[in-house]
């Protein structure tokens, strides 16, 4: 009977390992060049978003008491992303630098679409590994996070972003009518320092200083130092040049799916720096059967958000009453984010309508609008 049911529990969690597909299209891409280069990319935004649109919405929800043993099979594809990746990602520095078939222009958008693999599925699988407490999958998330460098992310994610999540004081809260650009840059100035300022703040807490060895600011270092030095012994200043470029692809693909996930939504400034509790209604939800698949659930962002410790397999949906609902999955949504003239005629009424939902008493936005709020306390 525990056999039957664990061979049941695989095949129900089976469509969740939709990533692994990425690996020998990654490969064909290396070993082919041409067309094949374009692979990636084309998996990533068009093709996902295609079978979208043929296998349409799942809206079921999960028991949440299932046992934490019933989702091995779930967090399987999460616990092993790290040595696939990994090995993908130098196997390929090793083997565009060791073969002269491929010209410029292909690596080039060769390690773009390696960057769709780190960073459409590995930093997503970094996000669910860090926000859980035992210490190897912490460890595989830091791992994931070096790959990309952008280590710092875990600290501005749990101390900074679920902390001030539709506030000001978040930078990575798109606001209303902001272009990516301007988010990305605010984003790429502002979170490191944020971070450091987040874990001096905690070990200041415990009497200890900000250069203390208990800061993580040094494990992300170290381990950003030796996913470099590994691109140098692989493959040179070229294996370094291309573990930099997916890495940029990587972190502009994260920002892009947060700039979607929380466009536009506030949450209500009860004055003196406090603001409402975090409720479903402040994270973009999409319930687009085929690209949850592949990013483990993150669209479900608006219980992500309102039960941040809740594993991915049990992460349920809401209707349109209680969370904002996007008109199709984040590769649709993250390609419509880079026209900010489309975004804005698709997704700024959808705010409109939000803001009328739930916060009907509020007459005068500017001052969400531009971030103007007072800070939380204690903020800087």
């Amino acid at each position: 009977m525990s056999a039957t049911n664990d061979v049941s529990r695989l095949g129900a969690a089976l469509p969740f390992w939709l990533s692994l597909v990425m690996i020998p299209l990654a490969l064909a891409g290396a070993s082919l060049g041409g067309w094949a280069v374009f692979l990636l990319p084309v998996y990533g935004w068009i093709v996902t978003s295609i079978l979208d649109a043929i296998a349409g919405l799942d809206r079921s929800n999960p028991d949440t008491d299932t046992p934490e043993e019933s989702l091995f099979w779930y967090r399987f594809i999460t616990l092993i992303w790290f040595p696939v990746q990994a090995g993908t990602l130098y196997g390929l520095i090793w083997y565009v630098t060791h073969t002269d078939h491929l010209g410029a222009w292909e690596k080039v958008v060769l390690f773009f679409g390696v960057g769709v693999i780190t960073g459409s599925v590995g930093i997503t699988y970094a996000h669910e590994l860090m926000h859980q407490k035992n210490r190897l999958e912490r460890w595989l998330g830091d791992l994931l996070l070096a790959t990309v460098l952008y280590s710092h992310f875990r600290t501005e994610h749990l101390l900074v972003h679920h902390r001030y999540v539709g506030t000001p004081r978040d930078a990575v809260t798109a606001r209303y009518n902001e272009g990516f650009p301007r988010m990305f840059l605010r984003v790429l100035t502002k979170g490191p320092a944020s971070a450091w300022r987040a874990e001096g703040q905690m070990l200041a807490r415990a009497g200890r200083g900000p250069l203390h060895p208990s800061n993580p600011f040094w494990r992300y270092g170290g381990l950003q130092l030796l996913a470099l030095a590994l691109a140098f012994a692989i493959g040179g200043w070229t294996g370094v040049a291309l573990f930099l470029w997916q890495a940029l692809a990587a972190i502009w693909q994260l920002e892009l799916v947060n700039y979607v996930e929380h466009y536009g939504l506030t949450r209500r400034h009860l004055g003196e720096g406090r603001y409402e509790h975090v409720l479903p209604r402040h994270s973009w939800n999409a319930d687009h059967r085929v690209t949850n698949w592949l990013l483990i659930n993150l669209q479900r962002h608006s219980d992500h958000h309102y039960k941040p410790d809740r594993r991915f397999p049990l992460l349920q949906t809401y209707d349109a009453d209680e969370a904002p609902q996007l008109p199709f999955g984040y590769p649709a949504m993250t390609a419509l984010a880079m026209i900010p003239p489309l975004w804005r005629r698709r997704m700024n009424p959808r705010v409109r309508e939000w803001r009328r939902r739930h916060y009907p008493d509020i007459s005068d936005w500017t001052a969400y609008n531009r971030g103007t709020l007072p800070m939380p306390r204690g903020a800087s």
